[in-house]
């Protein structure tokens, strides 16, 4: 039942003990970082001083463009000769944020990774069919050396290529799988072209859903079509990636692991603690990280914690699922993207006009995107095959940023809808 009882099942005086203790030590390593160096004599904060963690608010909060604004190396509290790995985000509004690890934090990410899916029931025999995206994105490898270390049978399968998905289920009898929601429930309409029933015909138990935002309802489509138990979980690549917090088998909410990070929940507006039970906007601290430790990341995902021990007996806290984000991210296929992107696309083409809007569908459980936007009048007399020549370059130059192809419409002057308030830029349209 527990991958590490000790530290699962400790006491919520020890835990807070020991997160003081590491919170010393990374604030501490911190401030070898050119950021929290300079933050720090800027605001006369002594690492050495750390007595409580209610000292934590002595540190401002850490953001998105603070690690932006520090491209590359700025946050790198170690030398470079001890990094083994980066990851990125997808760089949705410029320069993408870059996260560096070393060997001490690989392996302490894929342990809280391995804890998460040992505590779902996942065990060593298990095939597991990795269905998330590898490279930079921090979701497929995570999940892959976590599953490693469990002991489980690897197909590092990627994402897309259905029918081949499918194929791989069957011929190596998987039994957990890690999917995009909206991928699961895609999929299953691929199942029913076959005549293939996953319940009858694969040996499918567990499935992990991550990326992006999914409700119970959804969920439970997905538990019942599989035949499988899903469950939810929450990670970010500036706090790792997958692994943060987890559900386990009651699926009351997600254990965030507080032996690696320090949970605060607080009013987006007024930036003050909100009481448990309460919603606002999560913020976490690294404790364990070494080659990039982060100090109160405003990770602008809205939850709350859930009061009371959980059934399981695990003293780490739970968070709510996700509600949303306190900005305008936009989560599709689970990449993430914010519609200011899709405009400075769109202005530094020649030929597109000052109004644009942007369209979220869902058909057969599939997410689309389209792409409205106005045009100078003239690509609209004469030959059409220069307002066809216009739309593939827009379809083009937007599917290489935001990794996703978008349906582009070329509409003329004044087509769209006009607000002298805030432009309504997305209608999404998607219903669960």
């Amino acid at each position: 039942m527990y991958w590490e009882k000790e530290i699962e099942t400790i006491s919520r005086k020890n835990l807070e003990a020991l997160q003081l203790e590491r919170l010393r030590k990374s604030v501490k390593n911190a401030s070898a970082s050119y950021h929290y160096k300079n933050l720090f004599e800027t605001i006369g904060v002594d690492p050495e001083k750390i007595s409580s963690l209610d000292d934590i608010k002595k540190i401002p909060f850490t953001n998105k463009e603070d690690l932006r604004e520090n491209w590359p190396y700025g946050f790198l509290a170690v030398s470079k000769d001890e990094l083994v790995r980066m990851h990125s985000s997808s760089g949705t509004t410029g320069r993408a944020t870059i996260i560096f690890h070393t060997q001490h934090d690989l392996d302490e990410w894929t342990n809280i990774v391995a804890r998460s899916m040992y505590m779902t029931g996942m065990r060593r025999g298990d095939v597991f069919q990795n269905m998330m995206t590898y490279g930079l994105f921090t979701g497929g490898l995570g999940f892959h050396y976590g599953a490693e270390k469990v002991g489980a049978l690897i197909i590092p399968a990627g994402s897309g290529n259905s029918k081949r998905q499918i194929q791989l289920m069957q011929d190596f009898q998987t039994t957990v799988i890690h999917i995009i929601p909206s991928y699961a429930l895609h999929l299953s309409t691929v199942f029913e072209e076959l005549g293939i029933d996953p319940r009858r015909d694969t040996n499918l138990g567990i499935a992990f859903l991550g990326a992006e935002p999914h409700s119970e309802k959804t969920r439970q489509k997905i538990e019942d079509f599989y035949g499988v138990n899903a469950f939810n979980s929450y990670g970010l690549s500036e706090m790792n990636g997958p692994g943060v917090s987890f559900e386990c088998q009651y699926k009351n909410g997600m254990h965030i692991w507080e032996d690696n990070y320090i949970v605060e929940i607080i009013d987006p507006d007024t930036l003050e603690p909100v009481p448990d039970g309460e919603e606002g906007e999560l913020v976490l601290t690294t404790l364990l990280r070494e080659g990039m430790p982060i100090l109160r990341y405003r990770t602008k995902d809205l939850t709350r914690i859930i009061p009371g021990p959980c059934e399981c007996g695990r003293t780490h806290r739970r968070i709510e699922r996700i509600k949303g984000r306190t900005d305008d991210m936009l989560v599709l296929k689970g990449v993430n993207i914010f519609p200011i992107q899709i405009e400075k696309i769109l202005m530094d083409i020649e030929g597109v006009g000052t109004n644009y809007q942007i369209i979220l569908e869902r058909k057969d459980y599939n997410d689309h995107m389209i792409v409205k936007v106005e045009v100078h009048k003239e690509f609209f007399s004469g030959d059409l095959k220069q307002l066809e020549t216009l739309r593939r370059a827009i379809t083009e130059e937007l599917k290489s940023d935001i990794l996703i192809t978008p349906r582009v419409e070329l509409v003329e002057p004044n087509a769209l809808p006009k607000s002298e308030g805030k432009a309504v830029r997305v209608i999404d349209n998607r219903e669960d």
